[in-house]
């Protein structure tokens, strides 16, 4: 029996309309450290095909039909290159017309909610995309090694 998540996911383009908002719990890493370190719920905006979605972190659908959740980086010639925050080397891209949703705010595991505008977000984002390759590897590394851990008590 298939869970109610996954036909959510399968069928996620028909069933919220463009403009509204809906909530994901994050289930990943990638996103480290600024979503998925705790239990983060996720607030997207349904977008079309014409939003501006630069520099933003936007939720599209890969080529094997997966929802990923990830930083735009660069759009050149209707084609998105995006990374995780947390994948220091692996890079995706896709066609804009994949492009789902943009992230609007994270919801907490305490249950404070963030705007992914605010400056408070946008100042996490710049720092953490400054810091050398080496700084952000081995942060990467001791909050993986702990998200497992906690993971594991649970």
């Amino acid at each position: 029996m298939r869970d109610i998540t996954n036909i959510a996911t399968d069928n996620l383009e028909e069933i919220v309309e463009i403009g509204s908002n809906f909530k994901i719990v994050v289930t990943g890493h990638s996103m480290l450290p600024l979503l998925g370190f705790g239990r983060d719920t996720i607030v997207l905006r349904r977008i079309d095909d014409t939003e501006d979605i630069s520099n933003r972190v936007a939720m599209f659908r890969n080529e094997r039909g997966h929802i990923v959740v990830h930083r735009v980086i660069s759009i050149q010639d209707g084609v998105v290159t995006l990374h995780g925050d947390g994948n220091l080397y692996q890079i995706e891209k896709t066609p804009r017309k994949r492009i789902i949703a943009l992230l609007e705010s994270v919801i907490r595991e305490s249950g404070k909610e963030i705007s992914c505008t605010s400056p408070q977000w946008r100042r996490k984002e710049r720092l953490w995309l400054s810091l050398p390759l080496w700084a952000r590897r081995y942060t990467l590394a001791i909050l993986r090694r702990w998200c497992n851990f906690r993971d594991n008590k649970r």
